[in-house]
């Protein structure tokens, strides 16, 4: 058994194989950093939210490191899915999150 939580678990996502899981070793320690830096670029969005791709993009990431931050931050009740979608860069229609707050809901900053 890993010695870090899994994703279901409030860890970095690995699955339970072995690559998945020295992965997630790598990254554990930085989480709560990472998920900070992709709330702050959702939460100073306000009501018109932000996607992955724009949230990569103000980080200067690549996309694929902020589509786990957002899984983890709306498992985590920090976000939601404010029901309006933009153009990805892929062409795509894609979520446009927000904080809580800008539905009404409670803000868990």
């Amino acid at each position: 058994m890993p010695d870090i939580p899994s994703y279901a678990d409030g860890g970095a996502g690995h699955r339970g194989v072995d690559t998945s899981i020295a992965a997630a070793k790598v990254i554990n320690d930085s989480l709560p950093r990472l998920q900070k830096a992709v709330f702050a670029v959702i939460r100073k969005a306000g009501s018109r939210g932000a996607t992955g791709d724009e949230i990569a993009q103000a980080l200067g990431w690549e996309r694929w490191r902020v589509r786990p931050r957002t899984s983890e931050l709306r498992r985590d009740g920090r976000i939601v899915d404010s029901g309006a979608r933009r153009e990805s860069l892929s062409g795509i229609a894609s979520i446009v999150w927000v904080a809580p707050s800008q539905t009404g809901g409670p803000d868990n900053a």
